[in-house]
């Protein structure tokens, strides 16, 4: 994903404004529940949650922070991860993997020890990433390589490589039948490929969405949801491909996951919100609420066991003025306030 990590909207009093407002008359019930400052420096950008190992993963600059999924405590840190974009854990091996954007590389390490295990190539600047139980490969998603990658975790090995016909690769998904969907942001698209073959089967547009970042699915009503910065969620048919519906989102959307218990798929904003979008059937879909989460807080995951919401970001201090050479500067972060937000409906 591009990195926004210091992108927040210029006015957040809008954004709280909005977030007290339900176009449903209804609420999802998500409420902030935890917050813990980190600390360090650095930017950031994926989290993921071992629910299994009670662990969850935040890249942070180049290294992944691990804390204690329930009382946030540190349990220490993975390193070298020079330029960390994603996490992935598959506890069944005990293996967990991150992207390494700066090196181009992926590294393979132990959930129990976090020590690495073996670091290897990927393509240009690697980002988002997934594994893949059908196939039982990871797939890392080179943003700046349009390629992606499939990778043998248990072994530590390369298995091939996707050209997906685009550049600005973003996140993906697996429908766990042997098929990949990825969203390509340079040319509007979700590209599917097979998970064993890695041969592409299909180039779907989602017009009237523009530069689509997040990905999530459905994979009872097949069902993708794609987020873009033009501040639409589409939602997709992943048999055909056909564009099933569109709803408002809120800006500077980077992420999104779905909850298959209460059929909410809910998107994390840079401007500090997320939108909580309810599946009422296949075909209808609606805006249940936009909760307010802070500045900065662009991507997100889900807990499927507690199905709490976790997301990270910073404080951010005074952006400098404009000049010739830096004409739209970014606001500065204020070191030492890397947090994790934790939400829940309970």
């Amino acid at each position: 994903m591009k990195n926004y990590c210091h992108s927040l909207i210029g006015i957040f009093g809008f954004a709280m404004l909005l977030a007290s407002t339900s176009l449903n008359a209804q609420t999802s019930g998500y409420h902030l529940v935890k917050k813990t400052v980190i600390g360090g420096e650095g930017g950031w950008d994926y989290l993921a949650v071992d629910h299994e190992n009670g662990k969850i993963f935040l890249s942070h600059g180049s290294q992944v922070e691990v804390l204690d999924l329930k009382t946030h405590k540190s349990l220490g840190i993975i390193k070298p991860t020079s330029g960390v974009h994603g996490i992935v854990a598959v506890p069944k091996i005990n293996r967990g993997i991150t992207t390494n954007g700066r090196t181009n590389t992926a590294t393979i390490f132990n959930l129990n020890t976090l020590a690495p295990i073996v670091e290897l190539p990927t393509g240009k600047n690697p980002d988002a990433l997934l594994y893949d139980p059908y196939s039982d490969r990871v797939f890392v998603f080179n943003h700046s390589g349009a390629s992606a990658t499939a990778i043998d975790i248990a072994n530590g090995k390369i298995l091939g490589t996707v050209d997906l016909g685009g550049d600005g690769v973003e996140a993906g998904v697996s429908d766990g039948r042997g098929t990949i969907f990825v969203n390509l942001e340079d040319t509007h698209e979700i590209v599917s490929f097979d998970a064993k073959s890695l041969a592409i089967k299909n180039r779907w547009s989602v017009a009237p969405g523009e530069e689509p970042t997040g990905l999530a699915i459905d994979t009872s009503t097949r069902r993708l949801f794609s987020v873009c910065h033009n501040e639409l969620m589409i939602i997709v048919d992943a048999n055909t491909g056909k564009v099933v519906s569109k709803v408002p989102i809120g800006k500077r959307v980077d992420g999104v996951v779905f909850d298959a218990a209460s059929k909410f798929a809910v998107t994390s904003n840079g401007e500090g919100t997320m939108t909580v979008v309810k599946e009422v059937s296949p075909v209808k879909f609606s805006v249940v609420e936009t909760v307010a989460t802070a500045p900065g807080a662009r991507t997100l995951t889900i807990d499927p066991v507690t199905h709490h919401i976790f997301l990270s970001t910073a404080q951010y201090g005074e952006t400098p003025a404009a000049t010739a050479d830096n004409p739209e500067p970014r606001p500065s972060i204020v070191p030492g306030t890397f947090m994790l937000l934790e939400y829940g409906k309970d």
